[in-house]
């Protein structure tokens, strides 16, 4: 399974899943599915390909499974802190953008300002890909499609309930679900909506897909029947000091437990995109038990990444 990269993908920018198609996407999995079951097959793909890495924000997943995939492939990385790096003293993102596209073949940002990544892709002639910002988490998304696939073998006609915080991780989930036909029902308290484009953007999404998107305060509502259940932190980076108003407001009812998960089907998935808190947002007993999938959802990291690499930066 190869991706025909001389068309649609070759130098493509992933700030967002919605710069992409349907088509796209799914051929993106089905190519990473075929990286994991013969990486060797690929091994040579961005031989001389080199990726920078620049970090404002704490990683693992993202930094170790890039690194290792672009070497995997043959390619090189160079990782980077904002603070190593001129930007990080005030030079401009344009310049910095500029001056990496003649060094470069693509560079991965993990960053808090969404702005920021689009500015910086604004000016560069080479792919910038999004590795998290405060509104968008793409290759995470990317992931849980993969892991989906590999359960169910489609899209269409599965339900995936998300309870917490309508976050970046939320957001990139509800587009994701939305442009490949997953059914999805979120639940969360009131103030921690999703953001209203985002919501605009995923409706526009169903009216070509037919999924369909619920939203409720009431996770029992939400994982009724569903396939899936996913969580994600109740505080993300940056937010410290709203932790204990968070926690108050979604330790109630916001716990993914065996009492909520009775609701689902079921032979029900478990999903979180980690790191997270035992005890808080999921219990031990879930998210070490017998329906979690979170490490090889986890695992999934590095091959959607191998292969949005490849349908970026492989021309031939």
């Amino acid at each position: 399974m190869m991706i025909d990269t001389k068309t649609a993908t070759f130098g493509k920018d992933m700030l967002s899943l919605l710069e992409w198609n349907k088509a796209e996407l799914i051929d993106m999995i089905k190519l990473a599915v075929a990286m994991k079951t013969n990486p060797s097959h690929y091994s040579h793909m961005l031989s001389g390909k080199i990726l920078g890495m620049i970090f404002d924000k704490p990683s693992t997943r993202t930094r170790v499974s890039f690194e290792a995939g672009i070497l995997q492939l043959g390619g090189q990385a160079i990782v980077m802190s904002s603070k190593e790096l001129q930007i990080g003293r005030g030079e401009p993102i344009k310049d910095t953008a500029h001056v990496m596209s003649e060094y470069i073949d693509a560079i991965m940002i993990r960053t808090f300002s969404h702005q920021k990544i689009e500015e910086l892709a604004t000016h560069a002639s080479i792919p910038i890909i999004n590795g998290l910002t405060d509104l968008h988490h793409p290759c995470q998304a990317l992931a849980d499609l993969m892991t989906i696939y590999e359960w169910k073998d489609q899209f269409n006609g599965v339900k995936l309930a998300y309870i917490g915080d309508g976050n970046n991780v939320c957001h990139s989930l509800l587009l994701a679900g939305a442009m490949v036909g997953l059914d999805i029902s979120l639940a969360m308290p009131k103030g921690y909506e999703v953001a209203e484009e985002i919501l605009f953007e995923a409706q526009k999404l169903t009216e070509q897909t037919g999924s369909q998107i619920f939203i409720t305060e009431d996770p029992q509502l939400a994982v009724t029947d569903a396939d899936f259940i996913y969580t994600d932190v109740w505080t993300s980076m940056g937010q410290e000091e709203e932790n204990a108003k968070r926690l108050a407001d979604f330790a109630e009812k916001y716990q993914v437990n065996a009492q909520l998960t009775r609701y689902a089907k079921p032979d029900y998935h478990f999903l979180h995109c980690l790191p997270a808190h035992r005890e808080e947002e999921v219990t031990t007993e879930i998210i070490d038990g017998e329906h979690s999938v979170i490490y090889q959802q986890a695992g999934n990291r590095l091959h959607v990444q191998k292969a949005l690499l490849a349908a970026i930066l492989e021309s031939k």
